[in-house]
């Protein structure tokens, strides 16, 4: 994903999928992915269905081929499902753990809040996107940025409240408190296509 520039939903509409990564669009997968002559013909192929969902997944939380591969081996490597540990991990990101503050209308913004150095974690600037926090970890905004993310704050209806961080948007401050339940994660994945994807 650090390659494209381009419009991410085009890549969504590609794989027929919905652009998870948006706040801001919650409409433009109805239409059919490849535009009025695009219908399916035929029933997808296992390989076909494994492959959209591993897309879908991928490209919502705007991470590489290469990165999203490692995520599912290091998964594969620990205790407990497989899936959902691979979830938990993208959801520890930081600039996820942003997007889902309330902090970012899109993932690709938080992306950018991050690579600017407007983030502390336990104090520490962390200029990397991917960086994975810990229970307990505390993510504050840097004095000079608050104003700018407060504003970003205010202009989100944010209609959901994840349990697993505590936000205090007044002092631009995210306490990720723990990783999230299977439950508690996006019910529109389905982490199995992805490991029997990559069980082949």
């Amino acid at each position: 994903m650090a390659k494209y520039t381009g419009p991410t939903n085009k890549l969504f509409r590609n794989y027929g999928v919905k652009d998870l990564s948006n706040r801001k669009l919650t409409s433009s997968m109805e239409q059919n992915a490849s535009g009025q002559h695009g219908a399916l013909r035929k029933k997808p192929s296992d390989y076909a269905l494994q492959l959209k969902e591993k897309q879908k997944i991928r490209l919502t939380y705007l991470v590489s081929e290469k990165q999203f591969a490692k995520y599912y081996e290091k998964a594969s490597r620990k205790t407990g499902v497989t899936g959902t540990v691979m979830l938990q991990t993208l959801e520890s990101r930081l600039d996820n753990v942003l997007f889902r503050a309330g902090f970012a209308i899109t993932r690709r913004q938080a992306r950018q809040i991050v690579n600017h150095g407007h983030c502390l974690v336990n104090g520490k600037k962390v200029d990397i996107p991917s960086y994975l926090l810990k229970e307990g970890d505390v993510v504050t905004v840097k004095d000079s940025s608050k104003k700018y993310i407060q504003n970003v704050v205010e202009s989100i209806d944010m209609a959901l409240n994840y349990a697993w961080i505590t936000v205090d948007a007044k002092e631009c401050k995210i306490t990720y408190d723990r990783v999230p339940n299977r439950e508690e994660m996006d019910p529109e994945f389905k982490e199995q296509l992805v490991i029997e994807y990559y069980s082949k």
